[in-house]
């Protein structure tokens, strides 16, 4: 009697990840897109670096003057090139809204999170200034990186998870955004606050989407795989049509 190698095992853990990752395109090719930054960025010189941050920052004087460009491009470089934190931090976040709400869907309440709460945070720096409460080089400051959008995913998350389970989650995610704003009292705290918020105020658009009200197990305790579309053969969900026509 013979037994089967490694490779047939290995041929269904590839075809497992390919389906996971085409499950969320958008997610995937933002990480390959920020893990190129990534590696440019940690070749440069310090002083190369800095000035690059800051030309592609959504800081007072380049929304002025190139408000579009930077709104854009500052969503796929971080000031610190800590690709690998990102990497967890989307798959646990960004990755089941995709897969949940759809790309679509997904794309809308990132981008407008990563937009508005940049607008709300350099709204507050030029009000501070013009108050005389902020010096005036602030307006170059580097405010570049994902993490308004992450913080606009972890809002709207909310909306996946069923009760209890959906208070607990936002208890603890509104705490975590107060306490980082309460400790750390600076424009880029106030935009991932602004940024959850806007995150929780998407909730019209999940609603008619399969997956929602997720428990972690379903009734007669049977494990429930927290992304599978209700009804479908198999876990795989269209990226574009998954909750696109909710």
């Amino acid at each position: 009697m013979t037994t089967a190698g490694p490779a047939p095992r290995l041929r269904r853990w590839a075809a497992w990840l390919a389906a996971y990752v085409r499950a969320a395109p958008g997610t995937y090719i933002w990480l390959l897109i920020l893990g190129v930054n990534t590696f440019a960025l940690v070749r440069m010189s310090p002083r190369v670096r800095k000035y690059f941050l800051v030309s592609h920052s959504t800081n007072l004087d380049e929304l002025r003057h190139h408000p579009i460009k930077v709104l854009i491009s500052s969503a796929f470089w971080t000031e610190n090139p800590r690709f690998g934190i990102w990497f967890v931090i989307f798959n646990l976040f960004l990755v089941p809204v995709e897969r949940w709400l759809g790309t679509l869907r997904w794309l809308a309440v990132v981008v407008v999170a990563h937009v508005v709460a940049t607008l709300v945070s350099e709204g507050m720096v030029s009000i501070l200034i013009n108050e005389g409460a902020l010096p005036r080089k602030t307006s170059h400051t580097i405010d570049i990186g994902v993490s308004y959008a992450v913080a606009g995913a972890v809002g709207v998350l909310t909306w996946f998870f069923a009760r209890p389970l959906r208070w607990y989650y936002l208890g603890a995610t509104t705490a975590f955004f107060l306490l980082l704003l309460g400790y750390y009292q600076d424009f880029t705290n106030l935009g991932h606050l602004t940024a959850f918020l806007i995150g929780l105020a998407c909730r019209p658009i999940t609603r008619g989407v399969p997956g929602g009200d997720w428990r972690p197990h379903r009734p007669g305790g049977r494990p429930g795989w927290p992304f599978r579309r209700r009804g479908a053969a198999g876990g795989n969900l269209s990226p574009l049509r998954s909750g696109a026509t909710g």
